[in-house]
């Protein structure tokens, strides 16, 4: 070109700076949305490295949960209980072999069986039942008797009361309560208990007069009952499935 300056080129250099003024003026504003974009953005950043921070405190800080033992470990502490509840059962049985080897057979099949505390109960029973017995309460009976047990015993409530007659007892204590026979049979477990008790009982006729037994006497009974669980029953309640007399 001769040194002119072509009105094409200034048109060309004027339309040049018209396009950078206006992208400069969209690209260097920013918009509500960028801003909240950019507020947030720092605020994630921010807690991202406030959570980094504490780490090493937040370590501190752990409550370590109770560690599950190894298999190993929880079956040699199966067997420590294992072996500690066949001891108890032989320092109860006392040497009685036969005795013994019955308590073992339930002890191993129910591993929460404890002769000393099934004795506990035992006698527990016994007073509820002679008690319910003798007020004619069927209703507590039935929990605590086998079916076969219950039907004796509520029959013999009924035959008094088509009497008219009641019984006037009162439960003094136990004197003694031992096992006698414990066995393991096709999954039910069966203890005898030979219990000594003593009571004051009368049997009154419909006038209220004294037909047997004494008001103010205390008499020795004796009473041998057995009574049964399943072992695999999640009920823990033994019942009264047989009595009998001392021979």
């Amino acid at each position: 070109m001769d040194g002119k300056i072509d009105i094409f080129t200034i048109m060309f250099l004027v339309l040049a700076v018209v396009i950078i003024l206006k992208l400069r003026s969209v690209l260097g504003r920013r918009t509500g949305d960028d801003e909240a974009r950019i507020d947030r953005n720092r605020q994630r950043a921010l807690e991202r490295a406030q959570a980094a921070g504490k780490n090493g405190a937040a370590n501190d800080k752990v409550v370590a949960l109770p560690r599950r033992d190894r298999p190993d470990q929880a079956g040699e502490a199966t067997a420590a209980a294992s072996a500690a509840a066949e001891e108890r059962v032989r320092a109860f049985a006392g040497g009685d072999g036969n005795l013994e080897e019955g308590l073992l057979s339930i002890v191993r099949a129910d591993r929460s069986f404890d002769p000393d505390g099934f004795l506990k109960g035992a006698r527990q029973a016994y007073e509820m039942i002679v008690t319910a017995f003798a007020e004619g309460n069927r209703k507590a009976l039935r929990t605590l008797l086998s079916k076969e047990v219950f039907d004796g015993f509520a029959g013999a409530i009924s035959d008094r009361e088509a009497r008219g007659e009641i019984i006037d007892q009162s439960f003094v204590g136990i004197n003694k309560a031992d096992l006698l026979e414990a066995e393991l049979k096709n999954g039910t477990a069966h203890v005898t208990v030979k219990f000594v008790s003593e009571l004051i009982s009368a049997t009154r006729d419909r006038a209220g007069a004294v037909i047997s037994g004494d008001t103010k006497k205390i008499k020795e009974v004796v009473d041998i009952w057995t009574f049964a669980r399943e072992v695999a029953s999640r009920d823990p309640n033994w019942r009264l499935i047989a009595t009998q007399a001392p021979s």
